[in-house]
């Protein structure tokens, strides 16, 4: 029972620290709480028997590491708005050429096919 708390929280841990790396780091909290969670659940077993492993104490640093990330990321992350109305502009020629290129087809010759 403790090897599987142990394992899932390994898990957690990682698939925590893999997500506050990548730009959807608001993401890594979740695991990082089961993380945590499946930890404490191991720790009390394996404190029960007398033997903490290195392992649940690596658990709670990845974890704690993940979630310190993540709030950096979040408090000092800018987002800015850039100027849309470029977009604008360009997304109106992209309709204006797509149209262009649809009068251009020749319709007749696909239908006598």
């Amino acid at each position: 029972m403790k090897r599987i708390f142990t394992i899932l929280a390994l898990i957690a841990a990682i698939l925590s620290v893999i997500l506050a790396v990548l730009p959807v780091s608001n993401l890594a909290i979740f695991p990082a709480v089961v993380a945590l969670l499946f930890g404490l659940i191991a720790f009390y077993l394996s404190k029960k028997t007398g033997s903490v492993k290195k392992i649940i104490q690596f658990i709670f640093l990845l974890t704690i590491m993940s979630l310190a990330l993540t709030t950096y990321k979040a408090v000092f992350t800018k987002k800015e708005v850039t100027n849309t109305q470029e977009l604008k502009k360009l997304e109106k020629e992209s309709k204006e050429n797509a149209i262009e290129d649809l009068e251009e087809l020749d319709l007749d010759d696909i239908s006598s096919e």
